[in-house]
């Protein structure tokens, strides 16, 4: 059975309405909302420096003892509006807390954004019905509307994220919904307050520009024209169903020269080159644990870490090889009997000729699609795992310094050994190939760049000519 909501948070935005629903909500006997209470410029409201007797400096300190204050009140329904730039150290008590309920106000984001420019402008952020509008206009500013929804949708999508993966439930409001006693009354009801018959919206405050877009805005044609460049139903989206991967930590090679040089190799790259190159700068460091490689990291001070891309086509090229002389004999009899790509039976392989092998590679990049995308009971291997999910992986314990192209490793390598401090980098020894020429055959890059277009775009790969 649910348990009953103890407290509730107002997920929202800057000119979302926020004032009113709070007020609104204020009306219910038992029930106070506190206002911006995480808000890292004030507490609650304007000129407050102390809430429920917490300090500000008390909030900085530790802001859960201020939420603990807040929602730990028996037979009192108390919660505050949270934005996405208010403190990040409560979000994951909220969302965790499943008696505390989740209402996400939501408004078109360009009228929140117009708004809120005009109250900046005006210092007039909330008016009743006794105060008179002060006349303005804004100039659109399309780079800052597009910052300011993109970090919008991100927390919007973390915060749905969360519910989710938590089975909770929202109620969620449009801006226009606040005016609706009806709508208001559904969510005192969904809130646990059966004895509230009807919840009429609070009445001090009136919308402060109810005039159309074209009034409040200088340039409204430019601001007309930059809106083509936003793409709200994300058209040019490439879809991700790639699983995510770790950070391969284990795979990690560090050598002792200078304060310390780090390699977070990919899969199918030119990893025993590397190695072989950092072999004669000194003793290395391998078989690393999270917690081995942290001590590492401790004892040099000033180490460098890097990775190195390998044009996706030359790449999956290796991770055929692979599969011919190394993968499991279930892997390529998967890929004979369900996956379209006609390999030969096993004893038959070491005899196929480099045509033969290029016939096979294009049923096998094809493959790599459908595997990458999902469509395949296979999973991603880290032999063909897509670049930019195995860096991915890497940054959930460590970012590299750099990210390097395989053609131009020498060239990047000495300004990385440098920051490292080692003075002479033997780079002499470090020899990486070129794509070969019998690759360079359009059908294979044309595949090539339909499996790993997130990699392409991503690192700016292009066709090897």
């Amino acid at each position: 059975m649910t348990e009953p909501f103890r407290s509730f948070v107002i997920f929202a935005e800057m000119r979302t309405g926020s004032n009113l629903l709070e007020a609104t909500l204020n009306g219910l006997r038992g029930v106070t909302c506190f206002g911006e209470a995480f808000n890292p410029y004030m507490m609650g409201w304007p000129d407050k420096d102390e809430l429920e007797g917490v300090t500000r400096a008390e909030r900085e300190a530790d802001p859960l003892v201020l939420l603990n204050r807040l929602i730990d009140k028996p037979g009192h329904m108390s919660g505050f509006r949270y934005f996405h730039d208010h403190d990040p150290r409560v979000f994951d008590a909220i969302m965790t807390d499943a008696s505390c309920a989740k209402i996400i106000l939501t408004r078109n984001p360009l009228d929140s954004y117009v708004s809120t420019r005009l109250a900046w402008d005006t210092n007039q952020w909330k008016l009743n019905e006794t105060e008179t509008p002060i006349p303005a206009t804004i100039t659109y500013d399309g780079p800052e509307f597009r910052q300011m929804l993109d970090a919008v949708e991100r927390f919007q999508a973390r915060v749905l994220h969360r519910m989710q993966v938590s089975g909770q439930t929202g109620f969620w409001l449009g801006y226009e919904d606040l005016r609706d006693a009806d709508v208001m009354t559904g969510l005192a009801h969904w809130l646990g307050r059966s004895d509230v018959a009807r919840l009429e919206p609070a009445r001090d405050q009136v919308p402060q520009n109810p005039r159309e877009l074209a009034e409040k805005v200088k340039n409204f044609d430019q601001m007309q024209q930059d809106l083509q460049q936003v793409d709200p139903f994300i058209l040019r989206r490439i879809p991700n169903f790639e699983p995510r991967r770790g950070p391969s930590v284990p795979s990690f090679t560090a050598v002792e020269a200078g304060q310390g040089l780090l390699y977070m190799p990919v899969r199918c790259g030119p990893g025993p080159q590397v190695r072989d190159w950092m072999d004669k700068l000194g003793d290395l460091g391998q078989d690393f644990t999270q917690s081995s490689l942290r001590q590492w990291k401790r004892k040099h001070p000033g180490h460098r870490s890097f990775t190195v891309l390998r044009h996706p086509l030359y790449r999956a090229w290796h991770a055929f090889q692979q599969v011919l002389t190394d993968g499991p004999v279930e892997l390529r009899q998967l890929l004979r009997q369900v996956q379209r790509v006609p390999l030969p039976d096993d004893n038959d392989l070491s005899g196929l000729s480099q045509d033969q092998q290029l016939d096979l590679f294009k049923p096998f990049l094809n493959f790599l699609r459908r595997n990458l995308n999902g469509q395949t009971t296979l999973p991603t291997y880290a032999a063909w795992a897509s670049q930019s999910e195995v860096i991915s992986g890497f940054a959930r314990f460590a970012t590299p310094d750099m990210l390097i192209r395989e053609d131009r490793l020498a060239q990047d390598m000495e300004l990385l050994a440098g920051a490292a401090g080692i003075g002479n980098a033997k780079l002499r020894h470090l020899q990486v190939d070129a794509i070969p020429e019998f690759l360079l055959r359009q059908p294979l890059i044309d595949a090539a760049r339909a499996a790993y277009l997130r990699d392409y775009i991503a690192f700016g790969f292009e066709d090897p000519a």
